[in-house]
């Protein structure tokens, strides 16, 4: 057997029509029209979603020390985004082509026209002039003729209150990161613990973002894996370099070859940040960012005591001092991982009898399904093969196939990354022997009924 092509080298639109036509993920509200820049998980995609989300817990809270999961509300006291900045600052340079009437964010117009360049050192005056004395170009109607650079606000608003006289504007979060800093004091108090701890949550977050999406890659509703560590001053560099590599160390876990991740150090620097670099995955459509690491010093803990009024300060003990931590930050995009999971994964391959198959080679950790319970003809064997798929859910998530020859049922589970096979035939009847096959080898073992349970929790474990 031998590789010939990776899917992922192929178009983003390869993918979209992949997604929808094995139930990952669909156009939101398709049968509408859709709504630009939203997407719905499906069956397979829900699944995978998840378990990318438990292996980032397993990863970041579960096999670390002192690390501690929240989940915050999404709808927070305005004053919080006074607080961090977002009401006055969190905007998008944006242009428009006069043509075409494409809108463009005018960092990544320049940043795709040359990968060289660097829009984010730039001021907004600079890009305009970038953008002009280099003629670059509508990537839409090709056309050099755009608006001034405006800055336009990232957070959605809405109204709470009965009436709209009694209504008050609060916002859906643009980020996860504020729900962690106003609840410090609730889990330095509740766990005990003493610096440095992390906290950790996985939430939607929300973005009126408006530029070209690139699937899921860039939408206006999506999740996040953040992950917050409180520390003494002094320490917070050492944290940061080790985050850095850490964040390589999980998309190395996941799977994703680090032949086809960078890292990225921010030349123009947030308000807030001391030092910050990304994790960049080389996509279909180029090199895009998975993960961002953030040397936020203390200024998020300072900010919400002055707005708040409550003092945001640690005792240390030890010391005898008391001070006002600096915090690390490491991000995931959990749409992002997820395509990028699919982009490293699913592969075509061209058999010795030259037949091709299409294979999801996913970590069998994160695959949807774990097996897939077939019986070798439907009227002989289906009642065993659903006696055996009734106990092995119990288990994994397991699913069930009768249709059509076993040939094209092996070539189903194995586009959408099921690591396991079992064929129920006569030796299962007769014996209480199925036949176990791997996805990725197609090599069929024999074992019996009672040690399946046993043998592939082996093999799906983190």
């Amino acid at each position: 057997m031998s590789k010939v092509s990776k899917v992922s080298n192929v178009s983003m639109e390869t993918m979209v029509s992949y997604c929808n036509q094995y139930g990952f993920i669909f156009q939101g509200s398709e049968i509408y029209g859709g709504l630009a820049n939203t997407w719905d998980y499906g069956p397979l995609g829900s699944r995978l979603k998840n378990n990318i989300k438990d292996a980032w817990r397993y990863f970041f809270i579960q096999n670390a020390d002192n690390s501690y999961e929240l989940d915050s509300d999404i709808l927070m006291n305005p004053r919080v985004w006074e607080a961090s900045g977002h009401l006055d600052s969190f905007t998008d340079p944006l242009l428009d082509c006069k043509h075409c009437k494409t809108r463009y964010r005018a960092d990544n117009l320049i940043k795709e026209f040359d990968d060289s360049a660097a829009p984010d050192g730039m001021t907004q005056a600079e890009m305009m002039a970038y953008i002009r004395e280099n003629n670059v170009p509508c990537p839409k109607c090709s056309t050099l003729d755009f608006t001034d650079i405006r800055q336009f606000n990232l957070m959605f608003s809405t109204q709470r209150g009965v009436t709209q006289d009694s209504a008050a504007t609060i916002f859906l979060r643009p980020e996860n990161a504020q729900g962690e800093y106003v609840n410090f004091l609730n889990i330095l108090r509740t766990m005990r613990v003493k610096l440095p701890f992390s906290i950790g949550q996985i939430g939607k977050a929300f973005r009126n973002e408006i530029t070209p999406g690139n699937f899921i890659f860039r939408t206006i509703e999506f999740e996040q894996m953040e992950y917050q560590v409180f520390c003494k001053q002094g320490v917070d560099e050492n944290l940061y370099e080790f985050y850095k590599q850490h964040g390589l160390e999980f998309y190395k876990f996941l799977g994703l070859d680090e032949s086809r991740m960078r890292f990225c150090d921010h030349e123009k620097l947030a308000h807030y940040a001391k030092a910050a670099c990304d994790i960049e995955y080389a996509f279909p459509f180029g090199w895009g960012e998975v993960n961002g690491t953030h040397n936020r010093t203390d200024y998020d803990l300072r900010r919400h005591q002055e707005y708040s009024g409550k003092s945001m300060t640690y005792f240390d003990a030890q010391n005898n001092e008391r001070y006002i931590p600096y915090i690390v930050e490491s991000t995931f995009g959990v749409g992002r991982t997820f395509l990028a999971l699919l982009c490293e994964a699913l592969e075509e391959e061209t058999l010795d009898n030259k037949e091709t198959r299409l294979v999801l080679k996913i970590k069998p950790f994160l695959a949807p399904y774990k097996i897939n319970i077939l019986p070798l003809t439907k009227n002989k064997h289906g009642a065993k093969a659903k006696e055996i798929y009734s106990m092995l859910r119990k288990y994994f998530m397991a699913s069930y196939d009768d249709a059509g020859s076993i040939g094209k049922r092996y070539r189903r589970g194995d586009a959408i990354g099921t690591p396991f096979a079992i064929t129920i035939d006569n030796d299962t009847l007769e014996n209480g022997i199925v036949t176990l096959r791997d996805r990725d080898s197609m090599k069929q073992t024999h074992i019996p009924i009672e040690e399946l349970v046993q043998h592939i929790t082996k093999d799906i474990s983190f």
